[in-house]
């Protein structure tokens, strides 16, 4: 029997997060020229009126016989790959003047070698298209591919369907891609991930499905917006060694365990240093809560909520010395609270409520309670208000996987604080210390797992 999907949240979860799953991406602020920043950042650039581009047309209404002819036929496929327009958002898509289409952004070329292979006879390019929120219905045509100097490209809140063209792959200068909130199907997009240029991917609230490919966290990409799909299997181990900032995978179908974060960051190589904001929520995971999450230098919100992870919390969550918002609500979590949790002095929400925690120290009460940033309903706490009736805590399996319980310490070696030099600790494989595991993954018989953290 499929497991009951659970509604949202506590409505005390950060601000942020609500907007990164609720709401269509806004268009990202990047370094695309200045005639494009100038547009991200308030209103569009002016269509050009250069003789450039209207001489090579054959007629005022006509299509262009020059440089801009390339560019026309893709737009013109774009129009005509749209069934319905109900906003009348591609009206103005006529004539030779494609810089003066409702959406579309002309700029200079990205550089010389570009204008010459685009004919070197035009003084701008098109440079971005950008149709949020149109509510266009049809598909994208290859055709796109043909604006080959096009740099974002933002279609979301639409309801365009089907396959995502492999023929993306030829926009070398294409930076943002924006296909959010529509209709698009079939595997992950395997062609985003051949775009040289590319930063920015949202193509959350879709219908994508299937496994994600290992490589995607290879992509150096800045924010990764997967959620809302219907992807499947594990989470690829490559998660942590993605440079994003951003990586959104909730409310989709992921099974397995949460992937380990490796034991060694580097903030400045793109091994997890970067990771502000990390959605696991409202997947199938099951497994513990990897120790090595705590070593994540840079975590600000980390949300594994609405899953079915079980076994008891590791103490080296008290190493986020950053993290704000920390959401393990709605999993099988069992064992007392780490007291060390409740040092997290910039957290503004850390819930574990609905598990089968059974102990919460009064310090904690101390520390959090008082600031009304912590929430534990729905547990096992004997004494506590608004916890699961005796039975339910009685007739949980309980610790069941021995892999995750965990022997209270102090403080975890290697914690410096956000304001501590980076340090580093040398672990005998079999050797416990103050939190560590008694056994670290992936190191052979012998070995030594260094531990650095800023």
């Amino acid at each position: 029997m499929a497991r009951r999907r659970p509604p949202p949240f506590p409505a005390r979860v950060a601000a942020a997060v609500f907007l990164l799953l609720l709401t269509p991406a806004p268009t990202s602020q990047l370094s695309l020229g200045s005639a494009i920043a100038a547009w991200i950042h308030g209103s569009p650039p002016p269509s050009p009126s250069s003789p450039d581009d209207t001489d090579t047309a054959t007629a005022s209404s006509g299509a262009p016989a020059g440089p801009r002819s390339q560019e026309y036929a893709a737009l013109q496929a774009l129009k005509a790959a749209v069934t319905e327009d109900p906003k009348g958002a591609l009206a103005s898509w006529q004539g030779a003047n494609v810089c003066a289409y409702k959406g579309v952004y002309c700029s200079a070329p990205p550089d010389g070698a570009a204008a010459a292979a685009a004919g070197g006879a035009a003084s701008t390019v098109v440079a971005g298209i950008d149709l949020n929120r149109a509510n266009l219905r049809g598909t994208l045509p290859d055709a796109v591919s043909l604006l080959a100097h096009l740099t974002f490209l933002h279609l979301n809140s639409n309801r365009l369907g089907g396959a995502v063209p492999d023929a993306l792959r030829d926009l070398q200068y294409l930076t943002e891609l924006d296909l959010s909130n529509n209709l698009f199907s079939g595997p992950f997009p395997a062609s985003t991930l051949l775009i040289p240029s590319l930063v920015y991917l949202d193509l959350r609230f879709n219908a994508f499905s299937g496994e994600l490919p290992p490589e995607i966290f290879a992509k150096d990409l800045d924010a990764v917006f997967l959620n809302n799909n219907q992807f499947e299997g594990q989470i690829p181990d490559t998660l942590w060694a993605s440079p994003a900032t951003v990586i959104t995978l909730a409310n989709n179908r992921f099974t397995g365990a949460v992937p380990a974060a490796p034991y060694e960051f580097d903030a400045g190589a793109g091994t997890g240093g970067r990771v502000r904001e990390v959605l696991f929520l409202n997947n199938n995971l099951t497994g513990c809560v990897p120790e090595a999450l705590g070593f994540l230098p840079s975590i600000q919100v980390l949300d594994l909520s609405y899953n079915a992870l079980s076994g008891h919390l590791p103490g080296t969550l008290s190493c986020l010395s950053g993290i704000e918002v920390l959401n393990l609500a709605h999993n099988q979590l069992t064992g007392e609270l780490p007291d060390l949790l409740c040092d997290l002095r910039r957290i503004t929400n850390l819930s574990v409520s609905f598990n089968f925690i059974s102990g919460i120290s009064q310090r904690c009460d101390r520390q959090l309670g008082s600031r009304g940033v912590f929430d534990f309903v729905g547990n096992c706490v004997p004494g506590r208000d608004m916890q699961r009736p005796q039975p339910e805590c009685d007739e949980f399996p309980g610790e069941g996987d021995l892999s995750c319980l965990r022997i209270p310490g102090a403080r975890p070696a290697g914690c410096g604080g956000g304001d501590a030099a980076g340090v580093t600790i040398g672990v005998g494989v079999g050797v416990g210390i103050g939190g560590l595991p008694f056994g670290l993954p992936g190191a052979a018989a012998g070995g030594v797992v260094t531990v650095t953290v800023p």
